[in-house]
């Protein structure tokens, strides 16, 4: 049968990955601190809330990400929602370039989570570990949120965020918006 993927389920890898590029979605950096200290980090559009008490998300990695075995040594990590002039930061994340946070402003976290990319984020959520569930190639990552940083104005006024679909970048422009 054409198009047939693995175990006949009639759909492949790339079949899958063309129908989810057809779903623009938010795009966000996901960063942690391993055990010594050191950042890692990928760009991120699988990342969805969950629940609001408490609060919530998860992210979806792929499960030999370096990025993921330092959330899982440290159990917490940050999620910075880019606004519409992160693209370059979201390409360097996406690139796997293992000099990037050499090539981009970021900030320490001073508690829990990874590096803020302040420049480029227009909200940051520290998040704990809440659990963890491995489906196929990937793992599913729950995350308490236990602190949001606003960029810019805050949350009343917040810039335009930065999307990503049918393999392009875009945004849309927020009424009000601060840029």
């Amino acid at each position: 049968m054409p198009g047939a993927g693995p175990a006949g389920l009639g759909v492949t890898a790339a079949d899958f990955r063309a129908f989810m590029g057809t779903f623009p979605s938010g795009v966000a950096i996901v960063t942690a601190v391993d055990p010594g200290g050191r950042p890692f980090g990928l760009t991120c559009s699988s990342v969805s809330s969950v629940a609001t008490d408490p609060p919530t998300l998860l992210v979806c990695l792929r499960s030999a990400s370096p990025t993921l075995a330092a959330l899982r040594a440290r159990a917490a990590f940050s999620v910075n929602l880019l606004h519409d002039e992160g693209r370059a930061a979201a390409e360097l994340f996406a690139s796997g370039d293992p000099d990037r946070f050499e090539r981009i402003p970021w900030r320490r976290n001073d508690s829990t989570g990874g590096p803020h990319l302040t420049e480029h984020a227009h909200a940051i959520a520290d998040c704990d570990v809440a659990g963890t569930t491995r489906v196929g190639d990937h793992m599913v990552v729950f995350g308490r949120v236990m602190r949001v940083r606003w960029g810019g104005a805050g949350p009343a006024v917040s810039p335009s965020p930065l999307l990503y679909g049918l393999r392009q970048y875009s945004s849309w422009r927020v009424a009000g918006a601060s840029r």
